[in-house]
């Protein structure tokens, strides 16, 4: 029994010789693919307006809500699959100014309905006059499911309601980079934008 306690003291006290430092391992994030192609118009006979669209976006009609309905025939969703994420397009047009009242609305409503899990907000005014074209643009942080919503009117005939969509569960951090990528993408296209 001795000999065992004593053999056991050994192995304790042979083992704890280690002098290296633990060091903790460095963060890394998965490797991304981001996707390349030109900018091309996007103009869709349906739809009332145009924007320059990288060709990496796959246009996909709202199946959902295009059953032969014209009010949402402009309903279509802007597909990147390699970075596995969507935005989300609705117009609608406006026939009195109580509409665009009632849709304005809607869309800080939409964008409150994230106040929950959100950490921060920030509202940015979109005014471009030379194109008629004014609204707001919602950028989110926190983990939300749509990190980037916008809307944008002539406040007369036309009203375009967008968010951007991660189709994973994503930690906001890790994604960071996927999003400073695709944001330069979501302001080429409300830059570009033109009323037909």
């Amino acid at each position: 029994m001795k000999i065992l306690i004593s053999n056991i003291l050994i192995l304790l006290l042979v083992s704890c010789n280690d002098t290296r430092v633990p060091l903790p391992k460095p963060r890394i994030y998965p490797k991304v693919n981001y996707p390349s192609g030109k900018d091309l118009v996007f103009s869709k006979s349906q739809c009332p307006f145009e924007m320059t669209v990288p060709t990496y976006f796959k246009y996909i009609k709202d199946e959902k809500k295009n059953k032969g309905e014209a009010q949402y025939s402009c309903w279509f969703d802007l597909v990147c699959e390699e970075l596995n994420t969507n935005v989300h397009f609705s117009y609608v047009p406006i026939t009195t100014s109580k509409n665009l009242e009632v849709l304005t609305e809607d869309a800080f409503e939409m964008v409150d309905k994230h106040n929950v899990k959100a950490s921060y907000r920030d509202e940015i005014k979109i005014s471009n006059s030379a194109n008629n074209v004014y609204g707001f643009l919602f950028q989110i942080d926190g983990p939300v499911a749509s990190p980037t919503q916008f809307f944008l009117t002539d406040s007369t005939q036309h009203f375009v309601r967008g968010s951007l969509y991660f189709n994973d569960v994503v930690n906001r951090d890790s994604i960071a980079p996927v999003f400073a990528f695709l944001k330069k993408d979501l302001d080429i296209m409300l830059d570009t934008w033109v009323w037909k």
